[in-house]
C-alpha cells in the first residue's frame, strides 16, 4: 500500500512539474513574438518556480491521490496569468503589447467560471482546489492592479493588496480567520474587480473613464471587505456556548 500512495503521489506532482514546463514554453512564445525584455523573463520564471514550489508542497501536505480535472483548468489559469505577470513586468522597460495583455487576461478570466463548475460536475471539489483558484484569482487582481495603477496612481494597488493586506491582519487578530457564512454579492464583488481593471487597463477609455471603472472597483471591494469584517467582529464578540463532552469525544475520534 505504501509503494502505491508513493506512486501515485509522484504522478500528481509530475502535473505541477508539466504545468511549470507549459509555463516556460508560454513565455518562450511571448519572448518570440514580442521581443521580451530581461524584466519580464525573469518575472515570468520566477512565477513559474515559485508556483511549482508552492503548489508542490500543498499537494504534498494534502496527500491528495488525484490532481483532478478542476485543478488543471486552474493551473492553466495559472499559465496564462504567469503569461499577464511577464507582460506587465516588461512594460517598465518597452511599451506594452495591450492586445496580446489583455487577450491573455480575458481568457484567465473566462476559465475562473470553468475550474468551479467542473470540481462540482466531476465530483472532486477539495479545499486545496478551492485554495488554489483563490490564490490565482488574488495573484491576477494584484498583478493587473500594477499594471493599471502606472497610468492612473499608485492608489490603484489598494485592489490588488487588500486580501493580502487581510491575510495579514489576520495573523494579528485571529478572530478574522472565522468562516463567513456564503454571500452571493461577495463572489460577484469578487468577479468583478479583474473586469473592470481589465477595462480600465484595455485603453478603451478616455482617462476619466478609465479613473471611473478603477475607482468603482475599489468601492466595492471596500465595501465587500468591510461588510466581511464588521460580520467577523460582531461573531467574535459573542459569548462562545461551551460543546457538549459527548461532541469532544465524536470529535477526536474522527
Amino acid at each position: 500500500m505504501a509503494l502505491n500512495n508513493t506512486y501515485d503521489a509522484r504522478l500528481v506532482q509530475q502535473e505541477t512539474a508539466v504545468g511549470a514546463g507549459v509555463q516556460i514554453l508560454l513565455l518562450a512564445l511571448l519572448g518570440t513574438a514580442i521581443g521580451m525584455g530581461p524584466a519580464g523573463w525573469l518575472t515570468g520564471l520566477a512565477f513559474a518556480i515559485a508556483s511549482w514550489a508552492v503548489l508542490s508542497r500543498a499537494l504534498h501536505r494534502s496527500r491528495l491521490r488525484s490532481f483532478g480535472p478542476a485543478n488543471r483548468v486552474t493551473l492553466g489559469r495559472a499559465t496564462l496569468v504567469g503569461g499577464v505577470t511577464a507582460l506587465v513586468a516588461d512594460s517598465f522597460e518597452s511599451s506594452p503589447p495591450v492586445t496580446l495583455l489583455v487577450g491573455l487576461t480575458a481568457v484567465a478570466l473566462i476559465l475562473d467560471g470553468v475550474d468551479g463548475k467542473v470540481a462540482r460536475r466531476t465530483g472532486t471539489s477539495t479545499a486545496l482546489g478551492a485554495r488554489f483558484d483563490m490564490e490565482v484569482d488574488a495573484f491576477l487582481i494584484l498583478v493587473l492592479s500594477v499594471y493599471v495603477s502606472m497610468e492612473l496612481g499608485p492608489w490603484v494597488l489598494l485592489i490588488g493588496g487588500m486580501r493580502y493586506a487581510f491575510v495579514a491582519a489576520a495573523r494579528v487578530w485571529p478572530w478574522l480567520n472565522a468562516a463567513l457564512p456564503p454571500s452571493t454579492a461577495r463572489k460577484t464583488v469578487a468577479a468583478l474587480q479583474g473586469v473592470l481593471l481589465l477595462l480600465a487597463g484595455a485603453d478603451l477609455l478616455p482617462y476619466a473613464g478609465n479613473f471611473g471603472v478603477a475607482l468603482l472597483a475599489l468601492g466595492l471591494l471596500v465595501w465587500s471587505f468591510g461588510r466581511d469584517v464588521l460580520w467577523l467582529w460582531r461573531t467574535s464578540r459573542l459569548p462562545q456556548e461551551p460543546v457538549p463532552a459527548e461532541k469532544v469525544l465524536e470529535l477526536a475520534a474522527r
